[in-house]
């Protein structure tokens, strides 16, 4: 089971969200999403200044199994992505809750984020899974 950072909320999608004050949350998908997935090979990230609502596809992560859609967790407008990815997509599969992040949004409903899953939630859905 791989470690779920306690100050994370988790889509039931695998996306997770870090909430950094000021309106603004960060994006990513989370440890067990990329390791479901492999080596990743490519990332389209949204570009800076769309408006996003929750529950869309908002990027894609491709790896040489599968490409997968990445979900916003939140309705908001996209303030910065992670220009690293594009030349190093695997930066995903090595820190998925640090380098790894995908995109930051400047939240319209912050009170979306009481729909999401708190970590341990998201592991009993992991364990599921699994079962």
């Amino acid at each position: 089971m791989s470690e779920i950072p306690g100050d994370l909320k988790f889509l039931k999608s695998h996306e997770w969200v870090r909430i950094e004050g000021d309106g603004k949350v960060t994006i990513g998908i989370s440890d067990h999403a990329q390791g479901l997935l492999g080596d990743l090979v490519y990332v389209e990230l949204p570009a800076v200044g769309d408006d996003i609502q929750a529950g869309t596809g908002v990027a894609v992560v491709e790896s040489v199994k599968a490409a997968s859609d990445v979900y916003a967790p939140v309705s908001g407008t996209i303030t910065a992505v992670n220009e690293a990815l594009a030349d190093k997509p695997e930066t995903i599969n090595e820190d998925a809750y640090g380098e790894g992040w995908l995109f930051v949004v400047e939240m319209s409903e912050p009170e979306q984020l009481n729909e999401l899953l708190a970590p341990d939630d998201y592991a009993e859905q992991l364990e599921g899974e699994e079962d």
